[in-house]
């Protein structure tokens, strides 16, 4: 994912394309949880709900949104924290 503003621009991409980037600062170890909503645009309170679940665990996530989908960034360590606190509240979790 490229996200370009008039500050800066954001990549975001696996480890083992790092190096294929030209890059002021890396930021690393999240990992990408990919969600689906039925109807994204009226799915009113949709990541509000998802970014409260995450913080009431002590956790920060990074929020992305696309037409169709939605994507948290989670530390790695927190990861397994942060899934089962999503399933706990509700969220039906899918891996591929």
């Amino acid at each position: 994912m490229v996200s370009k503003d008039k500050d800066e621009i954001t990549i975001i991409t696996k480890k083992e394309n790092i190096s294929k980037v030209k890059a002021l600062e890396l930021v690393g170890d999240y990992k990408l949880i990919e969600f689906k909503p039925a109807v994204p645009f009226q799915t009113v309170g949709f990541l509000a709900k998802i970014a409260e679940v995450i913080a009431n665990q002590g956790m920060n996530i990074l929020i992305v949104s696309t037409f169709s989908k939605d994507y948290i960034m989670i530390k790695e360590e927190c990861y397994e924290k942060g899934i089962q606190a999503l399933k706990d509240t509700g969220f039906p979790i899918e891996f591929e």
